[in-house]
């Protein structure tokens, strides 16, 4: 009996201090949680009772070097729905299909979705905007936003590139200088019961946010016009394919104007254009385009594009052909054979070269554009008569290794660096791979391909004084009030060619103007210096040609020059008679525009 009393108190003193321990515990775990986790709670419940809404900063603009904004911010409306606050669902149904043009299955759908908070739709006219936020309906929040703006529609498109929905760059100058534009996003901070209604009481919570700086570019708008107009007319005088120009300061590397015809309007890069379609596809079209969320269906002979071939023709149509794309630039090389050839000292002015209207290398026959030959000619006439043979001849002279040796020396196996994305690199045949007639073909400018700005970029260097410059846009940046944040700086001092050879050069290329093949460039008044090409396209023998032409001025001292490229011009297509012409438009135009006076012809 006494046995069992003893055994029944040590059985309740167990479960006693059983649920002691168990207490302890549960105590100790509840202390944990309010002191050591309390922070972590706490967030937690106010993110069941907080809903946040961001806010877009104001992109930065782009202002041209006189201050010409080029891209610019509108001010758009974001409309959402708010499930749990709706009071009156087929009002709010009524009232936003009818404002936003939307039928109502699909604002309907966006209503009734069980969701913190649902998009309507964005990108919506301010008007519109403060239209619907008159009704005062329960549940639907109009939040003011920005969307980019392009004052002067397809100006410099490929240049200055566009955003996406998310206001963040996509291509060209929009995309490169993505951190200096972007700005930060701010954040508005509503207090929810616990059926996630706002409450009245309680204020909204802002975290403003912080505007994108401004970048200031080269471009002048101004030039930028006079060149387009020169690209169009002549687009559509030969009927080519596409027409590239550059207008740039040889002495520091600022692009005045980059041009790549036909361009596409900014304020609807979604669209391919009529002009683009008939160029490239040999066929018009039409287009439809849905803005809101930037999808586009277009249709050529009413057979719709499929999303894979209207995204390339897109990506085709925003390509930006001075930076992106590389082409046998022909006889405008020359400059670079030319240069080597004087700085290394295998030729001078006066070497007298005889040209047959070809030359043998090895056992191929390479001839010249005049058939019937130039005869006897200094090396002097053989620049103005742009003679292919005597080229060749220098190129010989040099050999493979001087010849990559200046190569590299110009910067023509790397790429510019300009602030564009997507720079193509030279195509160059490997030095161990050139023999005697690759090195032919090499010195007047076939069988290799560069880029524009690579071929404006080396011929301002060999004639600014021999200094290698940086292709650029950017300037620098300031704050939406004007103040000055930062100038860029770009590297201009590397030498690659002699000061005398560079003004040797200069003369060499005046006279190619002056009573050359480069004569059609010609202005009464002024020196002006450059060099014609007419290459054909791969394959050969397809009657399709490059032509182009590389001018500056003055000639003894280059404030300007300007390349332009006629991809496939119908007719005549010779780049003495139809590039060079161009670049004179421009420089009728733009020559007193920048300052630059007639020179001073001094009497007998």
């Amino acid at each position: 009996m006494q046995k069992t009393r003893t055994f029944h108190r040590r059985k309740i003193l167990l479960i006693f201090i059983g649920c002691m321990l168990a207490l302890l515990a549960l105590v100790g775990r509840l202390a944990y949680l309010m002191i050591a986790r309390s922070g972590y709670y706490v967030e937690l419940a106010d993110e069941l009772h907080e809903r946040e809404r961001s806010i877009k900063a104001t992109r930065g603009r782009i202002l041209d070097r006189n201050g010409t904004i080029l891209a610019d911010n509108r001010t758009v409306c974001t409309v959402s729905v708010i499930h749990s606050q709706i009071t009156d669902a087929e009002r709010v149904v009524e009232v936003l299909s009818e404002e936003l043009g939307l039928s109502e299955e699909t604002v309907r759908a966006r209503v009734e979705k069980n969701s913190s908070m649902e998009r309507v739709k964005s990108n919506v006219d301010k008007e519109i905007g403060d239209a619907i936020r008159s009704y005062g309906l329960d549940g639907v929040k109009v939040d003011e936003d920005y969307r980019r703006s392009y004052p002067f529609g397809s100006m410099a498109s490929k240049v200055l590139g566009f955003t996406g929905s998310d206001n963040q760059g996509i291509i060209g100058l929009e995309v490169q200088y993505e951190d200096v534009l972007s700005g930060t996003p701010g954040m508005i901070l509503t207090l929810t019961d616990a059926r996630g209604i706002e409450i009245e009481d309680e204020a909204e919570m802002r975290v403003e946010p912080v505007a994108g700086d401004d970048l200031v570019i080269s471009l002048d708008y101004n030039i930028q016009q006079y060149v387009e107009q020169a690209a169009y007319r002549v687009l559509e005088e030969k009927q080519a394919d596409s027409v590239s120009i550059i207008v740039m300061d040889p002495r520091n590397g600022e692009i005045l104007a980059m041009t790549n015809v036909p361009e596409f309007d900014l304020n609807d890069p979604y669209t391919l254009t009529e002009l683009y379609l008939e160029l490239n596809d040999g066929e018009k079209a039409a287009q439809e385009a849905n803005s809101a969320d930037e999808s586009a269906v277009a249709a050529v002979d009413a057979d719709p594009l499929s999303d894979e071939e209207l995204q390339d023709a897109l990506n085709q149509m925003w390509r930006n052909g001075c930076i992106n794309d590389t082409y046998e630039p022909g006889s405008t090389f020359k400059i670079i054979t030319a240069a080597a050839g004087l700085e290394e000292g295998v030729v001078t002015l006066n070497d007298t070269f005889y040209c047959p209207g070809y030359k043998l290398v090895d056992d191929r026959r390479i001839r010249c554009h005049k058939t019937a030959g130039h005869g006897s000619e200094t090396f002097l006439e053989a620049a103005q008569n742009s003679c292919n043979p005597v080229f060749i001849e220098v190129g010989l002279r040099l050999g493979v290794a001087n010849y990559f040796k200046y190569f590299n020396q110009f910067g023509l196996n790397e790429k510019t660096g300009i602030d564009l994305p997507g720079e193509a690199a030279t195509i160059m045949h490997r030095e161990e791979n050139v023999g005697q007639v690759e090195l032919a073909t090499i010195s007047f400018g076939q069988s290799f391909q560069i880029t524009p700005i690579q071929l404006i970029t080396t011929a301002s260097s060999i004639i600014n004084g021999g200094t290698r410059i940086t292709p650029h846009f950017g300037v620098s940046v300031k704050d939406e009030d004007g103040t000055l944040l930062e100038v860029f700086q770009y590297a201009e001092d590397e030498r690659i060619l002699s000061e005398e050879t560079s003004k040797t050069m200069r003369y060499l290329l005046e006279q190619v103007v002056d009573g050359g093949s480069g004569k059609n460039a010609y202005i009464e008044g002024y020196r002006i210096g450059g060099k014609t090409a007419t290459s054909e396209t791969l394959p050969r023998g397809q009657g399709r040609y490059i032509s182009s032409f590389i001018g500056f001025a003055p000639a003894d001292d280059p404030q300007v020059i300007c390349l332009c490229v006629i991809n496939n011009p119908q007719g005549t297509y010779y780049g003495g008679t139809i590039a060079a012409p161009v670049v004179k438009d421009i420089f009728e135009n733009i020559l007193p525009y920048l300052g630059i006076e007639k020179a001073v012809v001094s009497e007998q």
